[in-house]
């Protein structure tokens, strides 16, 4: 069973094709899509989504790429968001030191509003951290955050891994690995314990090999499967198998008896 742990369904981009879509992911086995929020405005068009698509579950946060309109006034509602629609976690959160991403003391102000939103309704968290894993770490320990959740696109080092783990916290494992020239990725991942990771696209963006320019989508979760297995010497139907009960084993509240 493949499960899609981080693909931004709700995006305008596949408005038009999302029925489709989903259908040739059932077909290829893609049976579960996690979808967290970005943007407070988008919390409403998600929330009317997933009322239509049983197989979702979804997670609402502010992303720190996007909070340059962003008011901090707006978690005040994230917990009654959180409660009303049985959210499986708080997300997409974090910290983002990409060029030209909003100034850190902002983005810090608000990871850490959301955390304690998080650890107030005992959810786990998505976590956003782009070039920011050790400020990230510090921010979990400073807030006293256990919940754990998912580091989203780790890209960072095994001992960076092994500190996010050692917190609670799953590594998500995407479109990165597919690429020949990833030789780090590729070493943390098998070096990596079998309860460490799960699968996932951030559809439409991160494309895997060969797909370049191209939007991205939740059919690539079987690729990408099959690229991990090939990196950890495993079959496909172990790492389907290891991460659907890693992702249920990190969200709870995803409620196995509903897929």
């Amino acid at each position: 069973m493949l499960i899609d742990s981080h693909c931004h369904f709700d995006f305008d981009v596949f408005d038009e094709s999302r029925d489709a879509l989903m259908s040739r992911c059932f077909e290829q086995g893609v049976v579960g899509f996690l979808v967290p929020a970005t943007t407070y405005a988008s919390w409403i068009k998600l929330e009317a989504l997933s009322e239509s698509y049983p197989s979702w579950r979804v997670a609402y946060g502010l992303h720190p790429y996007f909070l340059e309109d962003a008011l901090l006034s707006q978690i005040d509602f994230l917990a009654e968001q959180c409660e009303k629609n049985q959210v499986v976690a708080v997300g997409e959160i974090g910290l983002d030191c990409w060029p030209n991403a909003v100034d850190m003391q902002r983005q810090l102000a608000f990871f850490i509003r959301q955390l304690q939103v998080a650890k107030s309704l005992n959810l786990p968290v998505i976590l956003h951290a782009r070039k920011s894993y050790d400020l990230v770490l510090k921010c979990l320990r400073d807030t006293g955050f256990k919940s754990g959740g998912v580091v989203h696109a780790f890209n960072g080092s095994l001992e960076q891994a092994k500190r996010f783990v050692g917190q609670g916290f799953v590594l998500g494992v995407g479109g990165t690995i597919t690429y020949p020239r990833a030789k780090k990725a590729h070493r943390v991942l098998a070096s990596l314990g079998c309860c460490d990771f799960i699968l996932e696209t951030d559809s439409p963006d991160m494309p895997i090999h060969g797909f370049q320019g191209q939007a991205n989508t939740p059919l690539s979760i079987p690729l990408i499967a099959q690229s991990v297995a090939i990196i950890r010497n495993e079959s496909i139907e172990q790492v389907a198998a290891q991460t659907y009960n890693n992702l249920l084993r990190v969200f709870p509240k995803w409620r196995e008896d509903l897929l």
